[in-house]
């Protein structure tokens, strides 16, 4: 029985991994392959999988942990990929702020599950700005230490990188940080690319298409420090409906929504992992994104027209206390709607993300027979 190829792309918070596994699954279906994706996050209302979703992809979702501390619905997930029909490709996309999966992840999915899948390299995503802050000791971004000991964790584990976002720097920035990763990871392959743009795609295409070793790193994790570094950032999930007097453009206000959290956040001193939006009318939907750094907030609209309601999905990862980010999102929301809109929280969950608790965590690397 042939097996179906299981691609994980890992990276932290803001590297662009959505964007790239959107692009991925595009050009495999185009070359004739089947293809689902599995999202995951630490709860559920997750921007990516509505976004995946509306681009028509097989998506499910992990939610409630990382794939390490939910491997069996991790599995159960792919599974019933496959139970609904042929897939030759699964894409999976951990939570940004987790490491340690080639222990918890890529070894038991290669000893327990190694009749059904072939596991690509894992490869680890990354952003230009984070990489700069995480390898520049003492790290000068907004960070504490022990966020950036899971930025390098993620990368020690990789078994190849793949330097994200090249058609928003100049290759002056570029090429010093590329060397720079060469540097500090002389026996991992390095790709550079952009997956926004397509740069460097097919380079990316070829390398996860070819059969070989995967999980080849296990580091040694410090957890509690790895537990400290995740706590330290405030997680919110909120579901919003959106109502106007009259029929309106949304895409204005989703711009004027993220310029007024990030100047709630910028007062607080609070630095962005990524805050993401979707917004969905019955005239479409679009997207917006926010990361740390001098760039404002990014719009993708496929919106036909105006519309009179909306719904307002967001994910927000900011290091801040939970509470405050909640405070913080309420009043940029009603500061967005300026009286005008009537709105709606169907749901809003803010917290930090608990110990992880990985299923299995093996010490040393499985190797598989051909």
């Amino acid at each position: 029985m042939q097996k179906t190829r299981l691609i994980l792309v890992g990276g932290f918070l803001g590297s662009g991994k959505t964007t790239l596994l959107r692009r991925t699954a595009g050009e495999l279906l185009a070359r004739g392959q089947r293809v689902a994706l599995i999202t995951n996050d630490q709860a559920p209302g997750l921007v990516d999988t509505a976004f995946l979703k509306q681009a028509g992809l097989a998506v499910s979702e992990v939610s409630g942990g990382c794939f390490c501390c939910r491997f069996d619905q991790f599995v159960a997930r792919a599974q019933e990929h496959l139970a609904q029909g042929q897939v030759d490709v699964i894409l999976g996309e951990p939570v940004g702020s987790c490491t340690d999966l080639s222990a918890t992840v890529l070894q038991p999915l290669k000893d327990l599950c190694g009749s059904q899948f072939q596991l690509a390299p894992f490869v680890v995503l990354v952003d230009p700005p984070r990489a700069r802050e995480a390898l520049s000791p003492p790290a000068p971004g907004g960070f504490p230490e022990n966020v950036y000991y899971i930025f390098r964790k993620q990368l020690e584990e990789a078994d190849a990188i793949v330097l994200n976002k090249a058609d928003a720097y100049p290759d002056a920035e570029v090429r010093p940080l590329a060397a720079l990763l060469r540097r500090e990871f002389p026996t991992k392959p390095l790709l550079v690319i952009s997956a926004l743009t397509g740069v460097g795609l097919d380079a990316w295409l070829a390398f996860i298409g070819k059969p070989q070793p995967a999980g080849l790193h296990i580091p040694e994790i410090d957890y509690d420090l790895y537990a400290e570094g995740e706590a330290a950032l405030g997680w919110l999930n909120a579901r919003v409906d959106i109502t106007a007097p009259l029929t309106t453009h949304w895409a204005p206000f989703c711009r004027k929504l993220l310029q007024h959290f990030r100047e709630s956040l910028a007062e607080a001193k609070a630095e962005i992992a990524h805050i993401k939006l979707f917004l969905s009318t019955p005239l479409g939907s679009l997207t917006g994104n926010l990361t740390g750094g001098a760039s404002g907030p990014v719009i993708q609209s496929g919106l036909q027209g105006p519309s009179q309601n909306a719904s307002l999905l967001i994910n927000a990862r900011v290091h801040m206390l939970p509470e405050a980010l909640r405070v913080a999102f309420e009043r940029s929301l009603l500061e967005a709607g300026g009286g005008d809109l009537e709105i709606r929280v169907r749901s809003l969950e803010s917290f930090s993300p608990a110990r992880p608790q990985p299923t299995h965590r093996y010490t040393r690397v499985v190797e598989l027979t051909a």
